[in-house]
């Protein structure tokens, strides 16, 4: 390794790392990796070939020193305090006006903390969540940054050039103040559990009333893909139901142990809603019920307790068409619910965040890429103080049309004793939002009668208190 002017680092080469950083030097950037584990190390200089584009080293000051200036540094490395520990080892070595990028996913407050802490050592940082997987950051990602307005101009030339593209747009944009990025990266992955409880709904709705096969699963899927639900995650659901087990006879999606994991993002989304006041109940759920997946011993105790009705015969068509247009629906309330929660999180957070620029970079790359976001962003084009989705012209057809569906088939589905809270949840959201008058007037009532806390009234002004007997 001669060159001493690399055009980009990255600190962690496990495969996002090393995708990301191909993926850079793809583009025509000089790159340099840095990891402590040297086997990470020679399998990027191998796979890279040219190491006058791409290099790495386990030493950081090799590291740091070929580096051009200013030093942008990326770091894909996981959350918590790993990321400090490499902060605080890289900051000797660095120079006043270099860069550091945190590309993994971070806790908002902790990207806040470390942007105030290295501005004061005359460092530049910001957050930028990454979205597409281990394939998405060799072949394009799609990038959300926010924080150092400044420091991301120096960066903006290779994060267009190595994003996802959408009819030629680059996915990725500069988002707003502070852990902006972080931020939008988080309830994007909020908006992705729901969107993944929704999916795995339906299709247990129709494995077990309408007995489709993994072979006609397979095709609905990707019927289903082909149409208004085009989505990543609709997509890959269809590839799921084609994969054989390559251990045994059959198909994998049946072998697979019905545990869900997470890593929280999930959770701190549901979590930061909550301290927002705002609903976002398809979230939660989904969040609720990667842990109820979890007692998986309880389940199996609980299941032989009680009994379960048997589903009802249905049309197999009929179905598949309600399934459709109640996914259909979920879908618009997931997004609904993810995107209300930006629009109060920019205001009390002060991001100054543009919902139809995030649609946009979510239209190709992430995880939750779907055909729909090209009307998310018109609706927010057409009214950027639109405060829910729900409420934009664009969209009420598309959820009045589609309703009625998700009402049959969550009739159905409890009937039937086939859990689908994630729909459920999705509809009760969508009625309770839509209901000009809910019956929270006798909770206050109650909350009024043992803890004399006031309430208010529908005909006069003013706060009021009843000696209630």
């Amino acid at each position: 390794m001669s060159q001493k002017n690399y055009d980009f680092g990255l600190v962690g080469l496990g495969v996002m790392g090393r995708n990301f950083i191909l993926n850079v030097a793809d583009n025509n950037f000089s790159a340099f990796g840095h990891d402590l584990d040297e086997e990470k190390v020679n399998s990027l200089i191998q796979e890279g070939g040219d190491t006058s584009r791409v290099y790495a080293s386990t030493d950081a000051k090799t590291f740091v020193n070929a580096l051009s200036s200013p030093r942008k540094i990326m770091l894909l490395v996981p959350a918590g305090k790993v990321v400090d520990i490499v902060i605080e080892g890289l900051l000797p070595m660095l120079d006043k006006g270099d860069i550091i990028i945190d590309g993994g996913n971070s806790f908002y407050t902790d990207t806040d903390r470390r942007e105030a802490y290295l501005k004061e050592k005359g460092i530049h940082f910001f957050g930028s969540g990454v979205s597409g997987g281990a394939k998405g950051a060799r072949k394009g990602p799609s990038i959300m940054p926010g924080g150092d307005r400044e420091a991301y101009k120096e960066v903006k030339p290779i994060f267009e050039a190595v994003s996802a593209k959408f009819k030629g747009e680059p996915c990725v944009a500069y988002l707003g103040n502070k852990s902006a990025g972080n931020y939008v990266k988080m309830v994007h992955n909020g908006i992705e559990y729901g969107m993944m409880q929704l999916t795995s709904e339906i299709y247990d709705l129709l494995k077990k009333a309408g007995g489709l096969s993994n072979e006609e699963l397979h095709n609905v899927y990707t019927e289903w893909n082909n149409g208004r639900l085009q989505s990543f995650l609709v997509q890959i659901t269809s590839e799921i139901f084609a994969q054989k087990d390559d251990k045994t006879d059959g198909m994998l999606v049946d072998k697979i142990l019905d545990k869900a994991k997470q890593k929280g993002t999930g959770k701190w989304t549901s979590q930061n809603a909550m301290d927002l006041g705002i609903p976002v109940p398809t979230i939660d759920i989904a969040v609720s019920m990667r842990e109820i997946s979890a007692l998986k011993e309880e389940r199996i105790q609980a299941d032989a307790l009680y009994g379960r009705p048997t589903p009802a015969p249905i049309d197999k068509n009929e179905l598949i068409k309600m399934a459709e247009e109640a996914l259909y629906f979920a879908f618009i309330n997931a997004y609904a619910q993810g995107l209300a929660q930006l629009t109060d999180a920019s205001k009390e957070y002060n991001y100054e965040l543009d919902l139809s620029v995030i649609a946009k970079i979510w239209r190709a790359g992430c995880i939750i890429r779907a055909e729909l976001l090209e009307d998310i962003s018109k609706a927010y084009v057409a009214n950027k103080d639109l405060k829910n989705l729900l409420l934009s012209p664009l969209f009420v057809d598309k959820v009045q049309s589609t309703v009625p569906s998700a009402r049959a088939l969550v009739s159905y589905a409890a009937k039937s004793g086939i859990p689908v809270p994630g729909l459920s949840n999705s509809l009760t959201y969508f009625d309770a939002y839509t209901s000009s008058r809910l019956p929270l007037n006798l909770i206050q009532a109650q909350r009024d009668h043992f803890g004399s806390h006031t309430y208010e009234r529908i005909d006069m002004e003013g706060i009021f208190h009843t000696e209630w007997e």
